[in-house]
Protein backbone atom coordinates (compact mmCIF):
# COMPACT_ATOMS: atom_id res chain seq x y z
CA UNK A 1 0.00 0.00 0.00
CA UNK A 2 2.78 2.40 0.95
CA UNK A 3 4.77 1.43 -2.16
CA UNK A 4 1.82 2.38 -4.33
CA UNK A 5 1.30 5.71 -2.56
CA UNK A 6 4.93 6.77 -2.78
CA UNK A 7 5.04 7.56 -6.54
CA UNK A 8 1.83 9.57 -6.20
CA UNK A 9 3.35 11.66 -3.40
CA UNK A 10 6.52 12.23 -5.38
CA UNK A 11 4.59 13.36 -8.46
CA UNK A 12 3.19 16.28 -6.48
CA UNK A 13 6.64 17.71 -5.88
CA UNK A 14 7.28 20.65 -8.19
CA UNK A 15 10.81 20.86 -9.56
CA UNK A 16 12.24 24.28 -10.37
CA UNK A 17 14.60 24.95 -13.25
CA UNK A 18 16.74 27.57 -11.55
CA UNK A 19 18.80 28.16 -14.66
CA UNK A 20 15.71 29.08 -16.68
CA UNK A 21 14.48 31.61 -14.12
CA UNK A 22 17.96 32.98 -13.33
CA UNK A 23 17.78 36.28 -15.32
CA UNK A 24 14.76 37.84 -13.55
CA UNK A 25 15.69 36.19 -10.25
CA UNK A 26 19.18 37.72 -10.19
CA UNK A 27 17.75 41.19 -10.89
CA UNK A 28 15.22 40.79 -8.06
CA UNK A 29 17.76 39.43 -5.56
CA UNK A 30 20.27 42.18 -6.30
CA UNK A 31 17.46 44.71 -5.81
CA UNK A 32 16.82 43.34 -2.31
CA UNK A 33 20.56 43.34 -1.57
CA UNK A 34 20.79 47.00 -2.58
CA UNK A 35 17.77 47.91 -0.45
CA UNK A 36 19.27 46.27 2.64
CA UNK A 37 22.76 47.60 1.96
CA UNK A 38 21.37 51.11 1.75
CA UNK A 39 20.64 50.92 5.48
CA UNK A 40 24.30 50.38 6.35
CA UNK A 41 26.19 52.32 3.68
CA UNK A 42 27.19 55.87 4.58
CA UNK A 43 26.12 58.86 2.50
CA UNK A 44 29.60 59.28 1.05
CA UNK A 45 29.58 55.69 -0.26
CA UNK A 46 26.09 55.57 -1.81
CA UNK A 47 27.62 55.41 -5.30
CA UNK A 48 28.65 51.84 -4.45
CA UNK A 49 24.98 50.84 -4.65
CA UNK A 50 24.86 51.94 -8.27
CA UNK A 51 27.84 49.86 -9.26
CA UNK A 52 26.36 46.83 -7.47
CA UNK A 53 23.18 47.34 -9.50
CA UNK A 54 25.13 47.61 -12.76
CA UNK A 55 27.01 44.40 -11.90
CA UNK A 56 23.73 42.65 -11.05
CA UNK A 57 22.12 43.59 -14.37
CA UNK A 58 25.24 42.51 -16.25
CA UNK A 59 25.15 39.14 -14.43
CA UNK A 60 21.46 38.69 -15.26
CA UNK A 61 22.24 39.46 -18.89
CA UNK A 62 25.06 36.91 -18.99
CA UNK A 63 22.75 34.22 -17.59
CA UNK A 64 20.89 34.29 -20.90
CA UNK A 65 23.86 32.61 -22.61
CA UNK A 66 23.40 29.11 -21.10
CA UNK A 67 19.75 29.18 -22.21
CA UNK A 68 20.53 29.62 -25.91
CA UNK A 69 21.00 25.89 -26.50
CA UNK A 70 17.40 24.89 -25.86
CA UNK A 71 14.00 25.77 -24.43
CA UNK A 72 13.72 25.77 -20.65
CA UNK A 73 10.43 25.58 -18.81
CA UNK A 74 9.35 25.24 -15.21
CA UNK A 75 6.30 25.47 -12.94
CA UNK A 76 4.43 22.99 -15.16
CA UNK A 77 1.22 21.06 -14.53
CA UNK A 78 1.77 17.58 -13.12
CA UNK A 79 -0.86 16.07 -15.38
CA UNK A 80 0.32 18.02 -18.44
CA UNK A 81 4.09 18.56 -18.28
CA UNK A 82 4.06 20.54 -21.52
CA UNK A 83 1.74 23.19 -20.01
CA UNK A 84 3.93 25.53 -17.96
CA UNK A 85 3.74 28.93 -16.32
CA UNK A 86 7.34 29.88 -17.22
CA UNK A 87 8.88 29.13 -20.61
CA UNK A 88 12.33 30.31 -21.75
CA UNK A 89 11.87 29.92 -25.52
CA UNK A 90 13.56 32.12 -28.19
CA UNK A 91 10.82 34.76 -27.88
CA UNK A 92 11.43 35.00 -24.14
CA UNK A 93 15.22 35.21 -24.48
CA UNK A 94 15.12 37.95 -27.11
CA UNK A 95 12.76 40.12 -25.07
CA UNK A 96 14.75 39.45 -21.89
CA UNK A 97 17.89 40.55 -23.71
CA UNK A 98 16.16 43.77 -24.78
CA UNK A 99 14.85 44.41 -21.26
CA UNK A 100 18.05 43.65 -19.35
CA UNK A 101 20.35 45.38 -21.84
CA UNK A 102 18.06 48.41 -21.79
CA UNK A 103 18.02 48.40 -17.99
CA UNK A 104 21.83 48.17 -17.96
CA UNK A 105 22.15 51.24 -20.21
CA UNK A 106 19.59 53.02 -18.01
CA UNK A 107 21.67 52.16 -14.95
CA UNK A 108 24.79 53.66 -16.57
CA UNK A 109 22.83 56.83 -17.37
CA UNK A 110 21.53 56.91 -13.82
CA UNK A 111 24.97 56.80 -12.22
CA UNK A 112 25.67 60.25 -13.64
CA UNK A 113 22.13 61.56 -13.13
CA UNK A 114 22.09 60.62 -9.43
CA UNK A 115 25.44 62.27 -8.86
CA UNK A 116 24.27 65.48 -10.55
CA UNK A 117 20.94 65.48 -8.71
CA UNK A 118 22.53 65.38 -5.26
CA UNK A 119 19.99 64.60 -2.54
CA UNK A 120 16.95 65.18 -4.72
CA UNK A 121 17.02 61.51 -5.73
CA UNK A 122 17.44 58.92 -2.94
CA UNK A 123 19.94 56.42 -4.33
CA UNK A 124 19.00 53.30 -2.38
CA UNK A 125 15.33 53.57 -3.26
CA UNK A 126 16.11 54.43 -6.88
CA UNK A 127 18.26 51.36 -7.48
CA UNK A 128 15.83 49.05 -5.69
CA UNK A 129 12.91 50.31 -7.79
CA UNK A 130 14.86 50.08 -11.05
CA UNK A 131 16.03 46.51 -10.41
CA UNK A 132 12.59 45.39 -9.25
CA UNK A 133 10.93 46.84 -12.33
CA UNK A 134 13.55 45.21 -14.57
CA UNK A 135 12.92 41.86 -12.87
CA UNK A 136 9.18 42.11 -13.55
CA UNK A 137 9.83 43.16 -17.15
CA UNK A 138 12.15 40.17 -17.65
CA UNK A 139 9.57 37.81 -16.13
CA UNK A 140 6.71 38.93 -18.37
CA UNK A 141 7.80 37.45 -21.75
CA UNK A 142 8.34 34.07 -20.05
CA UNK A 143 4.83 34.06 -18.55
CA UNK A 144 2.51 31.50 -20.09
CA UNK A 145 -0.52 31.89 -17.85
CA UNK A 146 -2.65 34.98 -17.35
CA UNK A 147 -2.06 35.16 -13.58
CA UNK A 148 1.73 35.24 -13.95
CA UNK A 149 1.36 37.66 -16.87
CA UNK A 150 -0.63 40.17 -14.82
CA UNK A 151 1.65 39.82 -11.78
CA UNK A 152 4.75 40.38 -13.93
CA UNK A 153 3.08 43.37 -15.57
CA UNK A 154 2.41 44.97 -12.19
CA UNK A 155 5.86 44.15 -10.82
CA UNK A 156 7.28 45.99 -13.82
CA UNK A 157 4.81 48.91 -13.57
CA UNK A 158 4.43 49.70 -9.87
CA UNK A 159 8.11 50.58 -9.23
CA UNK A 160 8.04 52.70 -12.40
CA UNK A 161 5.38 54.96 -10.85
CA UNK A 162 7.68 55.67 -7.93
CA UNK A 163 10.70 56.18 -10.21
CA UNK A 164 8.83 58.87 -12.17
CA UNK A 165 7.87 60.78 -9.01
CA UNK A 166 11.06 60.21 -7.02
CA UNK A 167 12.45 63.75 -7.29
CA UNK A 168 11.78 65.51 -4.01
CA UNK A 169 10.01 68.88 -4.27
CA UNK A 170 9.54 68.72 -8.05
CA UNK A 171 5.96 69.54 -9.01
CA UNK A 172 6.35 68.29 -12.60
CA UNK A 173 7.71 64.98 -11.37
CA UNK A 174 4.77 64.49 -9.00
CA UNK A 175 2.27 65.43 -11.69
CA UNK A 176 3.88 63.03 -14.17
CA UNK A 177 3.82 60.20 -11.63
CA UNK A 178 0.13 60.83 -10.90
CA UNK A 179 -0.84 60.75 -14.59
CA UNK A 180 1.20 57.60 -15.13
CA UNK A 181 -0.29 55.96 -12.04
CA UNK A 182 -3.92 56.74 -12.88
CA UNK A 183 -3.61 55.55 -16.48
CA UNK A 184 -1.81 52.35 -15.48
CA UNK A 185 -4.26 51.54 -12.70
CA UNK A 186 -7.11 51.95 -15.16
CA UNK A 187 -5.34 49.65 -17.61
CA UNK A 188 -4.77 47.04 -14.91
CA UNK A 189 -8.42 47.12 -13.83
CA UNK A 190 -9.59 46.66 -17.41
CA UNK A 191 -7.08 43.86 -18.01
CA UNK A 192 -8.12 42.03 -14.85
CA UNK A 193 -11.77 42.20 -15.88
CA UNK A 194 -10.86 40.81 -19.31
CA UNK A 195 -8.80 38.02 -17.72
CA UNK A 196 -11.66 37.10 -15.39
CA UNK A 197 -14.05 36.87 -18.35
CA UNK A 198 -11.64 34.64 -20.25
CA UNK A 199 -11.20 32.41 -17.21
CA UNK A 200 -14.95 32.16 -16.73
CA UNK A 201 -15.34 31.18 -20.40
CA UNK A 202 -12.53 28.63 -20.64
CA UNK A 203 -11.92 27.45 -17.07
CA UNK A 204 -8.14 27.87 -17.34
CA UNK A 205 -5.47 30.57 -17.09
CA UNK A 206 -2.79 28.85 -19.19
CA UNK A 207 -2.36 30.45 -22.59
CA UNK A 208 -2.00 27.18 -24.52
CA UNK A 209 -5.14 25.75 -22.94
CA UNK A 210 -7.07 28.97 -23.56
CA UNK A 211 -6.13 28.73 -27.25
CA UNK A 212 -7.68 25.24 -27.39
CA UNK A 213 -10.77 25.76 -25.24
CA UNK A 214 -11.83 29.20 -26.46
CA UNK A 215 -12.68 27.64 -29.84
CA UNK A 216 -15.31 25.39 -28.25
CA UNK A 217 -16.85 27.83 -25.77
CA UNK A 218 -20.49 27.11 -25.02
CA UNK A 219 -22.88 29.32 -26.98
CA UNK A 220 -24.12 31.07 -23.84
CA UNK A 221 -20.56 32.08 -22.95
CA UNK A 222 -19.54 33.37 -26.38
CA UNK A 223 -20.45 36.96 -25.55
CA UNK A 224 -18.47 36.73 -22.32
CA UNK A 225 -15.43 35.43 -24.20
CA UNK A 226 -15.67 38.23 -26.77
CA UNK A 227 -15.89 40.80 -23.99
CA UNK A 228 -12.84 39.24 -22.32
CA UNK A 229 -10.83 39.48 -25.54
CA UNK A 230 -11.72 43.15 -26.07
CA UNK A 231 -11.10 44.20 -22.46
CA UNK A 232 -7.75 42.43 -22.33
CA UNK A 233 -6.68 44.17 -25.54
CA UNK A 234 -7.74 47.57 -24.18
CA UNK A 235 -5.70 46.97 -21.03
CA UNK A 236 -2.53 46.21 -22.97
CA UNK A 237 -3.20 49.11 -25.36
CA UNK A 238 -2.77 51.39 -22.33
CA UNK A 239 0.59 49.80 -21.55
CA UNK A 240 1.86 50.21 -25.11
CA UNK A 241 0.78 53.90 -25.17
CA UNK A 242 -1.42 53.22 -28.20
CA UNK A 243 -3.84 55.98 -29.20
CA UNK A 244 -6.23 56.96 -27.60
CA UNK A 245 -4.46 55.74 -24.45
CA UNK A 246 -1.29 57.76 -25.04
CA UNK A 247 -2.16 60.98 -23.20
CA UNK A 248 0.14 60.30 -20.24
CA UNK A 249 3.34 59.82 -22.28
CA UNK A 250 4.61 63.37 -23.10
CA UNK A 251 4.09 64.83 -19.62
CA UNK A 252 5.43 61.70 -17.93
CA UNK A 253 8.63 61.66 -19.97
CA UNK A 254 9.27 65.37 -19.38
CA UNK A 255 8.51 65.20 -15.64
CA UNK A 256 10.46 62.02 -14.92
CA UNK A 257 14.24 61.90 -14.36
CA UNK A 258 15.74 61.55 -17.82
CA UNK A 259 17.11 57.99 -17.31
CA UNK A 260 13.63 56.93 -16.18
CA UNK A 261 12.11 58.44 -19.34
CA UNK A 262 14.65 56.45 -21.38
CA UNK A 263 13.71 53.32 -19.43
CA UNK A 264 9.99 53.80 -20.05
CA UNK A 265 10.50 54.52 -23.75
CA UNK A 266 12.16 51.14 -24.35
CA UNK A 267 11.54 48.72 -21.49
CA UNK A 268 8.01 49.98 -20.90
CA UNK A 269 7.17 49.34 -24.53
CA UNK A 270 8.86 45.93 -24.50
CA UNK A 271 6.64 44.94 -21.59
CA UNK A 272 3.45 46.11 -23.26
CA UNK A 273 4.19 44.62 -26.67
CA UNK A 274 5.40 41.25 -25.38
CA UNK A 275 2.24 40.94 -23.28
CA UNK A 276 0.08 41.91 -26.24
CA UNK A 277 1.79 39.31 -28.45
CA UNK A 278 1.32 36.57 -25.86
CA UNK A 279 -2.37 37.35 -25.41
CA UNK A 280 -3.24 37.67 -29.10
CA UNK A 281 -0.98 35.29 -31.03
CA UNK A 282 -0.47 32.60 -28.37
CA UNK A 283 -3.72 32.60 -26.37
CA UNK A 284 -6.30 33.89 -28.85
CA UNK A 285 -5.33 32.96 -32.43
CA UNK A 286 -8.87 31.77 -33.12
CA UNK A 287 -10.19 35.26 -32.30
CA UNK A 288 -7.96 36.93 -34.88
CA UNK A 289 -11.06 38.31 -36.59
CA UNK A 290 -11.74 40.27 -33.38
CA UNK A 291 -8.30 41.57 -32.37
CA UNK A 292 -6.78 41.82 -35.86
CA UNK A 293 -8.89 44.77 -37.13
CA UNK A 294 -8.72 46.44 -33.70
CA UNK A 295 -4.91 46.33 -33.59
CA UNK A 296 -4.69 47.52 -37.21
CA UNK A 297 -6.81 50.59 -36.42
CA UNK A 298 -4.78 51.23 -33.25
CA UNK A 299 -1.56 51.05 -35.29
CA UNK A 300 -2.82 53.57 -37.85
CA UNK A 301 -4.08 55.99 -35.20
CA UNK A 302 -0.98 55.66 -33.02
CA UNK A 303 1.61 56.36 -35.70
CA UNK A 304 -0.45 59.25 -37.10
CA UNK A 305 -1.16 60.97 -33.79
CA UNK A 306 2.43 60.51 -32.62
CA UNK A 307 3.97 62.06 -35.73
CA UNK A 308 1.40 64.86 -36.08
CA UNK A 309 1.79 65.64 -32.38
CA UNK A 310 5.52 66.09 -32.89
CA UNK A 311 4.96 68.35 -35.90
CA UNK A 312 2.49 70.59 -34.07
CA UNK A 313 5.09 71.60 -31.50
CA UNK A 314 8.03 72.13 -33.83
CA UNK A 315 7.49 75.86 -34.16
CA UNK A 316 8.36 76.87 -30.60
CA UNK A 317 11.94 77.46 -29.47
CA UNK A 318 11.07 76.15 -26.02
CA UNK A 319 10.23 72.75 -27.49
CA UNK A 320 11.80 70.09 -25.27
CA UNK A 321 14.02 67.43 -26.80
CA UNK A 322 12.59 64.91 -24.35
CA UNK A 323 9.06 65.83 -25.38
CA UNK A 324 10.06 65.32 -29.02
CA UNK A 325 11.39 61.86 -28.15
CA UNK A 326 8.13 61.18 -26.28
CA UNK A 327 5.98 61.97 -29.31
CA UNK A 328 8.44 60.05 -31.47
CA UNK A 329 8.03 57.00 -29.22
CA UNK A 330 4.26 57.14 -29.72
CA UNK A 331 4.75 57.15 -33.48
CA UNK A 332 7.25 54.29 -33.25
CA UNK A 333 4.72 52.33 -31.17
CA UNK A 334 2.38 52.51 -34.15
CA UNK A 335 5.01 50.89 -36.37
CA UNK A 336 5.51 48.16 -33.78
CA UNK A 337 1.79 47.40 -33.79
CA UNK A 338 1.65 46.86 -37.56
CA UNK A 339 3.16 43.33 -37.64
CA UNK A 340 0.98 42.26 -34.70
CA UNK A 341 -2.08 43.29 -36.70
CA UNK A 342 -0.62 41.51 -39.75
CA UNK A 343 -0.27 38.30 -37.71
CA UNK A 344 -4.08 38.06 -37.61
CA UNK A 345 -4.27 37.85 -41.40
CA UNK A 346 -1.02 36.08 -42.22
CA UNK A 347 -0.55 32.38 -42.94
CA UNK A 348 2.72 32.61 -41.00
CA UNK A 349 2.04 34.74 -37.88
CA UNK A 350 5.45 33.94 -36.39
CA UNK A 351 7.09 35.70 -39.33
CA UNK A 352 5.00 38.80 -38.63
CA UNK A 353 5.86 38.73 -34.93
CA UNK A 354 9.52 38.39 -35.90
CA UNK A 355 9.19 41.75 -37.69
CA UNK A 356 7.99 43.37 -34.46
CA UNK A 357 10.89 41.83 -32.52
CA UNK A 358 13.45 42.99 -35.11
CA UNK A 359 12.03 46.51 -35.08
CA UNK A 360 11.93 46.59 -31.27
CA UNK A 361 15.62 45.65 -31.04
CA UNK A 362 16.58 48.39 -33.50
CA UNK A 363 14.39 50.94 -31.75
CA UNK A 364 15.74 50.02 -28.31
CA UNK A 365 19.37 50.54 -29.28
CA UNK A 366 18.99 53.84 -31.13
CA UNK A 367 16.38 55.38 -28.83
CA UNK A 368 18.49 54.73 -25.74
CA UNK A 369 21.42 56.27 -27.64
CA UNK A 370 19.39 59.41 -28.35
CA UNK A 371 18.44 59.64 -24.67
CA UNK A 372 22.10 59.24 -23.72
CA UNK A 373 22.98 62.29 -25.82
CA UNK A 374 20.03 64.15 -24.28
CA UNK A 375 21.39 63.26 -20.83
CA UNK A 376 24.76 64.75 -21.79
CA UNK A 377 23.26 68.02 -23.01
CA UNK A 378 20.84 68.13 -20.08
CA UNK A 379 23.72 68.22 -17.58
CA UNK A 380 24.25 71.91 -18.34
CA UNK A 381 21.02 72.78 -20.16
CA UNK A 382 18.31 72.07 -17.59
CA UNK A 383 15.45 72.83 -19.99
CA UNK A 384 16.97 70.52 -22.63
CA UNK A 385 15.36 72.31 -25.57
CA UNK A 386 15.86 71.19 -29.14
CA UNK A 387 17.38 74.63 -29.76
CA UNK A 388 20.13 73.79 -27.25
CA UNK A 389 21.52 71.25 -29.74
CA UNK A 390 22.33 73.91 -32.31
CA UNK A 391 26.01 73.79 -33.20
CA UNK A 392 26.71 70.65 -31.17
CA UNK A 393 29.06 69.46 -33.91
CA UNK A 394 31.32 72.49 -33.36
CA UNK A 395 32.02 71.55 -29.73
CA UNK A 396 31.32 67.80 -29.51
CA UNK A 397 31.71 66.42 -33.05
CA UNK A 398 31.59 62.73 -32.14
CA UNK A 399 28.51 63.19 -29.95
CA UNK A 400 26.78 65.16 -32.70
CA UNK A 401 27.57 62.48 -35.28
CA UNK A 402 26.21 59.79 -32.97
CA UNK A 403 22.96 61.68 -32.36
CA UNK A 404 22.61 62.29 -36.10
CA UNK A 405 23.10 58.58 -36.73
CA UNK A 406 20.51 57.63 -34.09
CA UNK A 407 17.96 60.07 -35.53
CA UNK A 408 18.57 58.83 -39.08
CA UNK A 409 18.02 55.26 -37.86
CA UNK A 410 14.68 56.31 -36.34
CA UNK A 411 13.81 58.07 -39.59
CA UNK A 412 14.84 55.05 -41.68
CA UNK A 413 17.45 56.83 -43.77
CA UNK A 414 21.03 55.83 -44.69
CA UNK A 415 23.51 55.49 -43.10
CA UNK A 416 21.01 54.22 -40.53
CA UNK A 417 20.64 50.99 -42.52
CA UNK A 418 19.07 49.02 -39.67
CA UNK A 419 16.30 51.59 -39.34
CA UNK A 420 15.61 51.42 -43.07
CA UNK A 421 15.60 47.61 -43.17
CA UNK A 422 13.43 47.36 -40.04
CA UNK A 423 10.83 49.69 -41.55
CA UNK A 424 10.88 47.77 -44.84
CA UNK A 425 10.35 44.53 -42.92
CA UNK A 426 7.37 45.96 -41.05
CA UNK A 427 5.99 47.39 -44.30
CA UNK A 428 6.38 44.01 -46.00
CA UNK A 429 4.54 42.26 -43.15
CA UNK A 430 1.53 44.52 -43.73
CA UNK A 431 1.59 44.04 -47.52
CA UNK A 432 1.99 40.25 -47.30
CA UNK A 433 -0.98 40.06 -44.93
CA UNK A 434 -3.19 41.99 -47.36
CA UNK A 435 -3.26 45.16 -45.24
CA UNK A 436 -2.43 47.49 -48.10
CA UNK A 437 -4.26 50.44 -46.55
CA UNK A 438 -2.18 50.11 -43.36
CA UNK A 439 1.03 49.98 -45.41
CA UNK A 440 -0.02 53.23 -47.14
CA UNK A 441 -0.70 54.90 -43.78
CA UNK A 442 2.68 53.76 -42.53
CA UNK A 443 4.46 55.08 -45.63
CA UNK A 444 2.76 58.47 -45.21
CA UNK A 445 3.79 58.63 -41.57
CA UNK A 446 7.39 57.74 -42.36
CA UNK A 447 7.48 60.75 -44.70
CA UNK A 448 5.89 63.00 -42.04
CA UNK A 449 8.42 61.90 -39.43
CA UNK A 450 11.31 62.77 -41.75
CA UNK A 451 10.58 66.47 -41.19
CA UNK A 452 11.25 66.61 -37.47
CA UNK A 453 14.04 64.02 -37.46
CA UNK A 454 15.91 65.81 -40.26
CA UNK A 455 15.24 69.24 -38.76
CA UNK A 456 16.85 68.16 -35.48
CA UNK A 457 19.72 66.52 -37.37
CA UNK A 458 20.39 69.65 -39.44
CA UNK A 459 20.39 71.79 -36.29
CA UNK A 460 23.40 69.87 -34.98
CA UNK A 461 25.60 71.14 -37.81
CA UNK A 462 24.54 74.79 -37.89
CA UNK A 463 26.68 77.60 -36.52
CA UNK A 464 26.18 77.85 -32.75
CA UNK A 465 24.47 80.90 -31.25
CA UNK A 466 26.52 82.82 -28.71
CA UNK A 467 29.52 81.25 -27.01
CA UNK A 468 29.83 77.53 -27.89
CA UNK A 469 29.50 75.23 -24.89
CA UNK A 470 31.47 72.02 -24.71
CA UNK A 471 29.83 69.13 -22.87
CA UNK A 472 31.92 66.86 -20.66
CA UNK A 473 30.73 63.25 -20.35
CA UNK A 474 31.58 61.31 -17.15
CA UNK A 475 32.72 57.71 -17.56
CA UNK A 476 29.30 56.04 -17.01
CA UNK A 477 27.63 58.35 -19.51
CA UNK A 478 30.43 57.75 -22.00
CA UNK A 479 29.96 54.00 -21.50
CA UNK A 480 26.22 54.21 -22.22
CA UNK A 481 26.92 56.21 -25.39
CA UNK A 482 29.55 53.69 -26.45
CA UNK A 483 27.29 50.67 -25.85
CA UNK A 484 24.36 52.09 -27.81
CA UNK A 485 26.63 53.35 -30.59
CA UNK A 486 28.35 49.99 -31.01
CA UNK A 487 24.99 48.19 -31.10
CA UNK A 488 23.47 50.61 -33.62
CA UNK A 489 26.51 50.58 -35.90
CA UNK A 490 26.85 46.77 -35.66
CA UNK A 491 23.18 46.29 -36.55
CA UNK A 492 23.51 48.66 -39.50
CA UNK A 493 26.59 46.77 -40.67
CA UNK A 494 25.01 43.35 -40.15
CA UNK A 495 21.20 43.84 -40.11
CA UNK A 496 20.71 40.09 -40.45
CA UNK A 497 21.50 39.82 -36.73
CA UNK A 498 17.96 40.98 -35.95
CA UNK A 499 16.17 40.56 -39.29
CA UNK A 500 16.69 36.79 -39.03
CA UNK A 501 13.84 36.70 -36.52
CA UNK A 502 11.45 37.21 -39.42
CA UNK A 503 12.48 33.81 -40.82
CA UNK A 504 12.87 31.74 -37.65
CA UNK A 505 10.20 30.58 -35.23
CA UNK A 506 10.09 32.31 -31.87
CA UNK A 507 7.57 30.08 -30.10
Amino acid sequence: MSSLAQPTAQSLVQSVDWLAIAPPTIAAVVGLVVLVADLFVGAHRKALLGWISVAGLAAALLMLLPLLDGDGSTFCLNRAPDVCSYVADPFTLVIQFLVLAGALVTALLSLTALKDAGRRLPEGEFWFLLLTSAAGAALLPASRDLATLIVALEVASLPAFALVGLRYGDRRSSEAALKFFLSSVTATAVSLMGVSFLYASTGTLFLDQIAERVQTVDGQLTTLAHAGVVLTLVGFAFKTAAVPFHFWVPDTYVGAPLPVAAYLSVIGKAVGFSGLILVTVVALPSYADVWGPAVAVLAALTMTVGNVGALRQQGTRAYSAVRLLAWSSIGQAGYLLVPIAAAAYSDDPERSIGSTIAYALMYGAVNLGAFAVAALVGRTRSRNRVADYRGLYATNPLTALLLAFFLLCLAGLPPGIIGLFAKVTVFSAAVDAGLGWLAVVMAANVVIALYYYLQWTALLFRAPEGVPRRYQAPAPLTASLAVTAVLAVALSGAPQLVLRFTDTGLF
